[in-house]
Parts: structure tokens; C-alpha cells; sequence
């Protein structure tokens, strides 16, 4: 069982983040995971995610719709949920006899999909990207966008077990994957409208640690609560931007109630610079800027 969750999370720290993310767009996310072994977990079952919000989540031959507030059973087509499994089980077969190849005989194979389709406007698609991905590794993925295909190997177990069929794929991905994908975008969109256009400014700390260790004294500025996610958060010292590789975090966190967080922090020394802390997202009308000594602000 702790393989298989293994699978799962080195796939996804694989996957890189959509570019519609950055609020430009909207972006329909679907990952697929087929189970060949005795587990309890089923066979075959996927997530959806529009943007950044889980709307569904399919197992054992039935849809369950999560989060909604109306009706939702005409934004997902059944045909296209089999074409799906279908296509997964049969590259699944092919990829789980090359891999027994390797001298490996696990009780347990997960292979999994990903496919992300973008929305930059409403009248505009952008890329469509696929990511396949056996025993926890990436071993293949294709992009297309503006009528051009580009498929990269990860490993070359993909080669033997997809190139033969790709022109047919690329086929279907240009008729049946990516119009499906976008007009499945477009309806969880009007049904989710208001989840997808909220709006929740972030909390502004920018606070001033004791001394550490180092004889420095660390500074943090910490933005949370927030919604959509793409923020972007820079400390100054003296008016200029404080370089890169002088700052720890920025990383992207979670938090319970759906927003988000982000903490960048510093190591100063006794000087008499002047930092601050300047904070642009969507729900704010202008740049928010918090000098050090004003601890929060919203």
C-alpha cells in the first residue's frame, strides 16, 4: 500500500504547473491511476480539477461530483470516461509487459495519466499537455499547442510502447482529446463560476526575529489567506529588490480553508538598511508595500 501512495506523490512532484495557473487562464486538470494487483484501492479512478479546485473524482464505474451546489451530471460525458479507461488500460498492458522485462515481478504496477487542457480567453485555447508515468516515474509526455506536437521520452520503455501508435494519437488528440477536454472546461466553468471568480486578499506580516545562531537576526514577510493563488511576493533592502539566492522560501502552501500562503525571510545583520516588504495580487487595487516594524496589514 506505501508503494502505491510513493507512486502517487513522486508523480505529482514530477508534474510541472500549468501556465493558465498564473491567472491568465483557466485549466481543467484529470489524473488517472489504473491498479494491476490485489490492493484496496480501485482498479481504475481519476481526480478533476478545475484551476485549483477538485470538482470530481471517479471510481469503481461512478462519477462523484465534490464541492458543487448544482446540478452537474451534463458536464461529464460517460463515452468520454470509457474512451479514457479504455486508453489506459490497453497502453497500461503494453507498458506492464516491458516493465516485467526489467526482472521486476512487484505484486503491484500503478501507471498513471495526466492531462492538463488550458482556456486563455473564451475564445482562445492554449497548450494541452499529457503525462504518462509507470512505478512512480514520468515516462513520457506530449504537448500540443498551435496545431504542433512535442513529444519528449523520459524513459525508453515509452519508444516501444507508444511511438508505433502515434500518429494515430495524435489524431484523436487533435479531434476528440483536446475539443472534449476544452468544452468539459467551459461547462465546469459556468457551473463553478463563483468558486473560480472569488476573491480573498492576502494578510500581510512583515516581523523581525530574535537573534539566531549566526550573530543575524532574520526578517519574514508572510502573505496568507489568499485567493487565487498566483501572488507575487518581493522584500526590498534600501528600495532595491534583495537578490535570489539571499532568500529562503517562497514556496506555495496551502491552507485549510482553500486559500493559500506564501513566507519569504532574510538574514540581516546589524545595519541600518531600511526593508520592506511589497505584495501585488488580484484582490488588491494597487501594490501593497509593509515597512519593517509595521507587523500585519490586510
Amino acid at each position: 500500500m506505501l508503494g502505491i501512495w510513493i507512486d502517487i506523490l513522486v508523480l505529482l512532484v514530477l508534474l510541472p504547473p500549468s501556465s493558465a495557473s498564473n491567472g491568465s487562464g483557466h485549466s481543467l486538470w484529470l489524473l488517472s491511476t489504473y491498479i494491476q494487483g490485489e490492493t484496496q484501492f480501485p482498479e481504475f479512478s481519476y481526480t478533476t480539477t478545475l484551476d485549483d479546485i477538485t470538482v470530481g473524482y471517479y471510481k469503481s464505474g461512478t462519477y462523484f461530483p465534490r464541492g458543487n451546489t448544482t446540478n452537474e451530471d451534463d458536464v461529464v460525458n460517460s463515452d468520454y470516461i470509457r474512451g479514457i479507461s479504455d486508453y489506459m488500460y490497453h497502453s497500461f498492458l503494453r507498458r506492464a509487459a516491458l516493465l516485467r522485462q526489467d526482472g521486476q515481478n512487484d505484486s503491484l504496477d500503478v501507471y498513471q495519466t495526466l492531462v492538463v487542457c488550458e482556456m486563455l480567453d473564451l475564445n482562445n485555447s492554449g497548450k494541452m499537455l499529457t503525462k504518462d508515468a509507470a512505478r512512480g516515474c514520468t515516462t513520457d509526455e506530449i504537448c500540443y499547442f498551435n496545431n504542433t506536437f512535442t513529444y519528449k521520452v523520459i524513459l525508453n520503455i515509452s519508444q516501444d510502447v507508444l511511438k508505433p501508435h502515434l500518429e494515430e494519437f495524435k489524431l484523436k488528440y487533435m479531434k476528440f482529446y483536446q475539443p472534449v477536454c476544452i468544452s468539459t472546461l467551459k461547462y465546469y466553468l459556468k457551473k463553478r463560476q463563483n468558486e473560480v471568480n472569488r476573491k480573498a486578499a492576502p494578510k500581510i506580516r512583515f516581523v523581525q526575529k530574535a537573534n539566531s545562531d549566526s550573530g543575524g537576526s532574520p526578517v519574514s514577510c508572510l502573505a496568507t489567506g489568499f485567493y487565487p493563488r498566483h501572488i507575487n511576493l518581493t522584500l526590498f533592502r534600501d528600495g532595491q529588490p534583495v537578490s535570489d539566492h539571499e532568500i529562503t522560501g517562497g514556496d506555495l502552501l496551502p491552507n485549510g480553508d482553500g486559500t493559500y500562503q506564501m513566507r519569504k525571510s532574510l538574514e540581516i545583520s546589524a545595519d541600518k538598511h531600511k526593508y520592506s516588504c511589497s505584495v501585488t495580487h488580484l484582490s488588491l487595487d494597487n501594490k501593497l508595500i509593509i515597512e519593517l516594524g509595521n507587523e500585519s496589514s490586510e
